[in-house]
């Protein structure tokens, strides 16, 4: 099957019955396979001791996981919005923590970086990317400036010749303490607005602060990271000075839309473990699964991880038909929020039934359904709380 055939749906023209067609499953079942051949064994050890691997995007940029929605000549894979989409879906089921750690480089930088940048900053920064020897991320998040982060947003730049300077903090940056290159969004001192940079991580002036350990995700590294008076060449610049919140914008509603096939992974794996488990505990005499009220819980699950997955593949879907400059409003800007808003709740539903059904070893730290329910709260925080998605979702209906 040919990119354009893979890309828009066409090809055969057969379905399996989720609605992908027969060259979207394909790439499904060849990402699950790569990705739990390659990154499954390292789940625990990430969990236990807050470990990133360093040859994680290098291994992916070989399999050809990287740049999905790039075009092959600057490295990428010349697909779209619901095939990589399809490669975090993946992850979710496999490594939940790489899955958020590749969100933050493919996504949140990288595809923003292809929507916004020019050529030659393209041709720059994007091989690397789609290789794998360059790690991305996207610092908007600062002590003070969350939900509210162009209201609030304290981190500054201001213009000195051909140079910006920037000073200010971000912090919980998916990414930030492996990174070598990070979208960064900033206020302009003089003149208002926004502006959004390229900075390189060995840029003097950066530094990583501190490492953030977490809840759930762990191993997927977040940072504080600090910048003083650190000089970035004025041909970092994306997008126009004082209009920075427009490639802010764009990018958001393909970030919700990719995040939610995450959650998606999680929950098929959780139904996976909980059926497995069903069948092999015995109680009374007979396999736990053979009791109405565990039967109970099984039904309620796989209802879940089904309405989960409709609803993320028609997501994905609308996602492929954004423009470059059509994110953040319209129809696509309530259906992101509402997919990702319905993923969160869906699958801390989905979990909280299946640490019932595994009991003891449900709570114990060790096994991974342990694992994957502390991972699950971050879902409804990142990329805008549940709260802003049900503001948003509001707010487009009363257009």
């Amino acid at each position: 099957m040919t990119t354009t055939e893979h890309a828009t749906g066409t090809g055969t023209g057969a379905e399996d019955r989720y609605g992908l067609t027969a060259g979207q499953a394909a790439f499904l079942a060849r990402a699950d396979a790569f990705v739990k051949e390659a990154f499954h064994e390292h789940s625990r050890r990430m969990d236990d001791e807050e470990w990133f691997p360093e040859e994680t995007y290098p291994t992916l940029g070989k399999g050809g996981f990287l740049g999905i929605t790039v075009p092959e000549a600057l490295g990428g894979q010349g697909l779209d919005v619901l095939s990589s989409g399809l490669v975090l879906q993946a992850l979710g089921r496999w490594n939940h923590a790489l899955a958020l750690s590749y969100l933050c480089h493919e996504s949140l930088c990288l595809n923003t970086l292809y929507r916004n940048a020019n050529d030659e900053q393209r041709k720059r920064w994007l091989p690397g990317m789609c290789a794998g020897t360059t790690v991305g991320a996207l610092a908007l998040t600062e002590p003070g400036a969350g939900s509210d982060l162009l209201g609030s947003v304290e981190t500054s730049s201001r213009r000195e010749g051909d140079h910006f300077v920037i000073n200010g903090t971000k912090k919980f940056i998916g990414n930030g303490p492996v990174a070598d290159v990070i979208l960064l969004f900033t206020r302009m001192e003089e003149g208002g607005g926004h502006a959004a940079f390229v900075v390189e991580t060995t840029n003097p002036g950066f530094s990583v602060k501190r490492s953030i350990s977490k809840m759930g995700f762990r191993g997927s590294p977040w940072g504080e990271l600090e910048f003083t008076d650190c000089r970035v060449p004025a041909d970092c610049l994306i997008g126009e000075e004082h209009k920075g919140h427009r490639v802010l914008m764009r990018g958001l509603d393909i970030e919700r839309a990719v995040a939610a096939p995450i959650g998606l992974g999680i929950a098929e794996r959780v139904l996976e473990l909980c059926v497995a488990r069903a069948k092999e505990r015995r109680q009374f005499g007979k396999p736990i699964g053979k009791f109405e009220l565990v039967q109970d819980k099984l039904a309620k699950m796989y209802v879940r991880v089904e309405t989960m997955r409709t609803f993320v593949y028609r997501t994905l879907e609308e996602a492929n038909r954004v423009g470059f400059d059509e994110g953040g409003k319209g129809g696509i800007h309530a259906l992101a929020a509402a997919c990702v808003l319905y993923v969160g709740e869906a699958l801390k539903e989905v979990l909280d039934e299946a640490v019932q059904l595994w009991g003891a070893r449900g709570y114990a730290w060790e096994y991974e359904i342990n694992r994957l329910y502390r991972a699950v709260k971050v879902l409804e925080i990142g990329g805008g709380t549940s709260e802003i998605r049900k503001i948003i979702i509001a707010n487009e209906l009363m257009r």
